[in-house]
């Protein structure tokens, strides 16, 4: 079923390109902004947005899947809901019409009846985009359609995304904030098992024309099922330590005595303080506060960051299987923190690996798909191995 990760490919890139006209004017920029409210918020944000992008997103995604693989689309579960309410008060259900012109009637009414911000979306939505990988061209996967769920986060960072800052400088490669942070995930597991089964990451905004403003973005993917590990990225050079990739501003700073493992974390701004004094301990001076679960996630696939340890409950399937799926592929994964620190010993391919077809039925609203024990993910089991070891005896006990 690599015909399912190709599709997935080709509309992340469509997705993108919906991320990216909602961000070129600004004036139609804040006619899309709604808070959300009660059982859709994330409690980890005083104010929580979603974006009429957000629901395009989406529903372009559940509709492209649909089409190209009938009953699949049923199967696409996202982080948004596709009832938005216009400046007027007006309920309506966001969806993507068979037209372009009807399209543009539906999101007139969401946009109190900006013709020309209307049009120039269904535009977007509804144009033809040719994009893929050669390399997963000449794949064919055979995975049974009927096993497949889909989780969707249409728009992750939802605030940098709104914020919309262009001039964030990156630390070593790792953006703490700024639109570089923004991403779309679409990950694929089976229903079955809840094993993350293949991954794409589309990030909308990477590199900007000073020129033109316009933005160009990147896209990674990978494929994990019975032995068959594929993915985008080149595995680096064994012989070249992590601790080469330091630019020549932030060598001496981490030095060998202050990070002898040579361990690399990335870690949410809003990170425990006892979470993050013991991280620093492990791993000195690499330790990289950043926006986005989904950035973060990337930044571990990209090998920027040997490491992303989240120890809150406010991340969730959407958030992690896209990036999981691409990390299996890598020889890496995803574990559930907290059930790490219970049961340390043995080797981090017996630890629990996080899975994706069954919610918390004790739980109401967004809070039902939650990771309630944090999380880890990773590259490498033995770096994995290595920073619990290390981590462990520095946390202070609650």
């Amino acid at each position: 079923m690599s015909a399912v990760l190709r599709e997935l490919l080709r509309v992340s890139e469509k997705a993108a390109d919906i991320a990216r006209a909602c961000r070129q004017q600004e004036a139609l920029f804040q006619l899309l902004i709604e808070e959300k409210k009660g059982g859709e918020k994330n409690k980890k944000f005083a104010v929580d947005f979603k974006t009429l992008a957000d629901v395009l997103v989406q529903e372009v995604i559940k509709q492209s899947v649909e089409d190209k693989f009938p009953g699949l689309g049923k199967k696409v579960l996202g982080e948004e809901s596709n009832e938005f309410t216009n400046d007027l008060g007006e309920k309506m259900i966001v969806r993507l019409c068979p037209t372009e012109e009807e399209t543009a009637e539906l999101l007139s009414r969401v946009l109190g009846g900006n013709k020309l911000a209307s049009e120039a979306l269904a535009r977007v939505v509804h144009q033809d985009v040719t994009f893929g990988d050669p390399a997963l061209d000449a794949v064919e996967v055979d995975i049974p359609q009927d096993t497949l769920g889909i989780w969707v986060d249409p728009i992750d960072s939802t605030y940098q995304y709104i914020k919309g800052s262009a001039d964030i400088k990156s630390n070593q490669g790792i953006f703490p904030s700024g639109l570089q942070c923004v991403t779309i995930l679409i990950g694929v597991y089976d229903l079955h098992t809840g094993v993350p089964l293949m991954g794409v990451i589309n990030q909308p905004f990477v590199s900007q024309d000073l020129n033109t403003l316009r933005w160009k973005g990147q896209c990674y993917w990978g494929l994990s099922y019975e032995g068959t590990n594929l993915h985008s990225l080149q595995l680096p050079d064994p012989k070249r330590k992590s601790s080469d990739t330091q630019s020549r501003g932030t060598e001496d700073a981490g030095s060998e005595g202050e990070c002898p493992h040579g361990l690399s974390a990335v870690i949410s701004t809003s990170e425990k303080d006892s979470v993050r004094a013991a991280v620093a301990r492990v791993c000195g001076e690499r330790v990289f506060p950043a926006a986005g679960a989904g950035y973060k996630s990337l930044c571990v696939v990209q090998g920027l960051a040997d490491l992303y340890i989240f120890s809150d409950d406010t991340t969730f399937k959407w958030d992690s299987c896209a990036a999981h799926a691409i990390l299996r592929a890598l020889g890496g994964g995803m574990v559930d923190f907290s059930r790490c620190l219970r049961a340390p010993s043995g080797p981090a391919s017996d630890w629990p690996q996080l899975l994706y077809h069954a919610g918390d039925e004790g739980a109401a609203g967004v809070d039902r798909w939650a990771h309630k024990g944090g999380l880890v993910a990773y590259r490498s089991q033995k770096q994995l191995e290595t920073f619990l070891s290390l981590l462990i005896p520095n946390l202070a006990p609650e």
